[in-house]
C-alpha cells in the first residue's frame, strides 16, 4: 500500500504531513520474531511489560528496526515516525526488567541511543479489519515468548477498539514468520506480487477476531 504525503520536522522532532507525491513503502509486518537459531539470551517465559510508546522510545525503535531488517526494508526514521503517528494506529513496547536484561543483550543497542530494557516493540492499524505494520523483537529476545506477547496484545487492544478481523502481510521466503502467524491462528488469503521494495512478493495473511468472552458467568439455578 502506498501513501503519497509530504513530511516534515515540527519543533518537537514530530511529523505533520499533507498530500504531495511522495511514495512511502508498504507496511510490513513480517519482522525478526523467531526466525533466529540463536538461542534467547533471556530465559524461557521471562515476563515482559507491554506498555504504551513514548516519544523517548523513538531512536530504540528505530535502531531496533534497522536490526531487524536489511537496507530498502527497513524503515528510515520519517518512515516510521508516520506509521507511529498516523491516525488511529497504536505502538506498544515490551520492556523487560533491568535484572532479566544479560549483558550481552544490552550490548547490542549500546552506544546508540537506545534502552536496553525494551525487547521489541509492535505497531498496528485499528479499523473494521486492523493491520499489523511492523513487529520486531530484539535477537536476544527471541524464541522467548516477546513476539506473542506483543501480537496477543495488539490483537486485544484492536478486539476491544470493535476490530472484526487483523490482517498483515510477511514476505514469502519468510519461513519462520509464516509459520509463527499460522501458530497465532493467521491464515495465507492471498500472494501480492512485488510487493516489498526489493521485488519479493508478500503473503497476506488474516485472522478473525472473536468477541472477548465476558468476564461475569451467569450460573443457572
Amino acid at each position: 500500500m502506498l501513501f503519497s504525503i509530504f513530511l516534515w520536522e515540527t519543533a518537537t522532532g514530530w511529523l505533520d504531513w499533507a498530500p504531495t507525491f511522495v511514495s512511502w513503502p508498504s507496511p510490513r509486518a513480517s519482522g525478526a520474531v523467531s526466525g533466529s537459531r540463536t538461542p534467547s539470551r533471556y530465559n524461557v517465559g521471562v515476563p515482559f511489560t507491554i506498555r504504551d510508546f513514548r516519544l523517548d522510545d523513538f531512536e530504540t525503535l528505530w535502531h531496533l528496526d534497522q536490526e531487524c531488517f536489511s537496507p530498502g526494508i527497513a524503515y528510515s526514521r520519517p518512515e516510521l515516525k508516520f506509521y507511529i503517528r498516523r491516525r488511529g494506529s497504536f505502538t506498544l513496547v515490551a520492556e523487560g526488567a533491568a535484572d532479566e536484561v544479560t549483558e550481552q543483550a544490552a550490548a547490542e543497542l549500546a552506544n546508540k541511543s537506545t534502552s536496553p530494557k525494551i525487547a521489541g516493540f509492535i505497531v498496528t492499524q485499528s479499523g473494521r479489519t486492523g493491520h499489523i505494520i511492523t513487529i520486531d523483537v530484539i535477537a536476544a529476545a527471541r524464541r522467548s515468548g516477546v513476539g506473542s506477547q506483543l501480537l496477543q496484545a495488539a490483537e486485544d487492544r484492536l478486539r476491544t477498539a470493535g476490530s472484526k478481523a487483523v490482517s498483515l502481510e510477511t514476505a514469502v521466503d519468510n519461513l519462520s514468520a509464516l509459520a509463527f502467524y499460522k501458530r497465532h491462528g493467521y491464515s495465507v488469503i492471498e500472494t501480492v506480487p512485488r510487493y516489498y521494495s526489493n521485488g519479493v512478493d508478500a503473503l497476506r495473511m488474516k485472522k478473525d477476531l472473536a468477541p472477548a468472552l465476558n468476564s461475569k458467568i451467569l450460573l443457572q439455578d
